[in-house]
């Protein structure tokens, strides 16, 4: 028995894997891109689903199709919204330029699903056309410029979203926590005046809600939608009410506030907003990618460096040195940073090469958007919940460094000026003794009192 079929499409017969519900025009990309065995990004071909789901309704209520048959098309496109036909679209993410490869790749699929549900031969168009039924009103020119917003929108709300929600919680409860714990505050990686734990945590807090305003904002940057531009902006062949009452379906199923582009030429022509969106996330990656390393860096040692905090242990550090635990997460998360970082430079080159009516690195751009999202929300997660949440202060050693600090001398400059303490400073240096011994055995020639000294080098008056 072969374990293929014979398909047609307007260049021919393809064979096709028997079981597979695409046709003829998706092997023909399968044969022709086997570049990274990567195939484009899940969110996008659910995303389809949806915008096949909301044309098949829209036609079947303006009367561009009939409705016998648009019921059929909006079964089997709900399937690949919900994710239950991910399998069947195997084109890989380095293709056409439009995306056409990834959209007849979902017509056919909706196609051949209804065949199987009315009983009828895979491959044989009946009842429902890849073309004529469920791509009516629509071009891939259109549809994989929605997609893209319609899948980065989701991600950013249902996912991104709530986890950085989540870490801004726990960086809060640290913040909270750690607010008695003082500490060497440091500038140019050297030793500054003090500081509460708790102060620098809630800078770290800070940066996360402001990340989460940056994903609101990637979020609206998103709400325009290309759909029913079709060809090249003009709408040709598309019922002039399709758009909005189909836009209408799709904000109503993802609880976003999605509508019609402004401008169907500027919406096809151009990938401004994917890029603005990516924006924020290579922002988003930065503080991350800040928060991250100053933890490593507070916890470094842990008896030969910083070791002012204490990095929960997460797994074995070397392979020869026993007892040895590495900073894992944070590692984790500049690396995805970095990964983001690279994303961004492929997004913005993506976006600055549209040609005339359409840009033709939309499939590569729509892998590093989503990428980017996928990979911050996950490593979000897991730096929450394996990291922050088990950071604890290791107060001896905070309270130590800031004893040995030159930096104490700061605030006796207003009292004693500012020469007087340069020398107490360097004296320190020289001498390995902490400034407030130098200062209780020079407090005559320093004409401040014992009380004086003690008020003044307190650190907690310091912060």
């Amino acid at each position: 028995m072969s374990n293929t079929r014979i398909e047609r499409d307007t260049m021919g017969e393809m064979e096709v894997p028997s079981e597979a519900l695409y046709g003829a025009s998706t092997q023909r990309a399968v044969l022709n891109f086997p570049v990274s065995g990567e195939p484009v990004e899940v969110g996008i071909i659910h995303a389809y689903g949806l915008i096949k789901w909301a044309s098949a309704r829209v036609n079947g209520e303006l009367g561009q199709v009939d409705k016998s048959l648009t019921c059929q098309i909006e079964t089997a496109a709900e399937e690949v919204y919900e994710g239950k036909l991910d399998e069947h679209f195997p084109v890989d993410v380095y293709q056409t330029g439009s995306g056409t490869s990834t959209n007849m790749n979902a017509n056919e699929v909706i196609a051949n699903r209804c065949s199987q549900i009315a009983g009828k031969p895979i491959g044989s168009k009946e009842p429902i056309h890849p073309n004529d039924h469920v791509n009516q009103g629509q071009s891939s020119n259109d549809t994989f410029p929605t997609a893209m917003h319609i899948a980065a929108g989701v991600a950013l709300k249902n996912d991104l979203v709530p986890e950085l929600e989540k870490l801004k919680s726990s960086l809060g409860n640290k913040a909270k926590e750690f607010q008695d714990t003082l500490k060497i505050g440091r500038t140019h990686l050297m030793d500054a005046t003090p500081v509460r734990l708790g102060q620098e945590f809630g800078g770290y807090e800070k940066q996360i809600e402001r990340g989460i305003d940056r994903s609101h904002k990637a979020l609206k940057a998103l709400h325009e939608l290309a759909l029913g531009g079709t060809a090249v902006g003009t709408g040709l062949n598309c019922h002039p009410e399709f758009p909005a009452m189909a836009i209408k379906f799709i904000a109503e199923k993802t609880g976003i506030e999605f509508r019609e582009a402004e401008n169907h030429f500027e919406a096809q022509a151009a990938k401004d907003a994917l890029v603005e969106c990516h924006g924020h996330l290579n922002t988003i990656a930065t503080s991350l990618f800040k928060i991250a390393n100053d933890l490593r860096l507070m916890g470094s040692g842990p008896r030969c460096a910083v070791g002012e905090i204490k990095l929960p242990a997460t797994q074995p550090g070397s392979s020869i040195m026993p007892g040895k635990v590495n900073p894992v997460m944070s590692e984790a998360v500049t690396m995805v940073a970095a990964r983001v970082f690279g994303n961004h430079s492929t997004v913005t080159w993506s976006g600055a090469n549209g040609h005339l009516e359409l840009n033709v690195f939309m499939p590569v751009m729509a892998h590093a958007v989503m990428e980017s999202i996928r990979l911050l929300t996950n490593v979000c997660k897991i730096f929450r919940e394996r990291c922050v949440d088990g950071i604890e202060a290791n107060t001896e050693r905070c309270n130590e460094l800031i004893e040995y600090s030159l930096s104490m001398v700061t605030s006796l400059a207003p009292k004693i000026g500012y020469e007087v303490a340069a020398k107490i400073a360097k004296e320190s240096v020289a001498t390995g003794k902490t400034v407030r011994q130098l200062c209780n055995e020079q407090l005559g020639e320093l004409g401040i009192s014992a009380e004086q000294l003690k008020a003044a080098l307190d650190p907690g008056s310091m912060t």
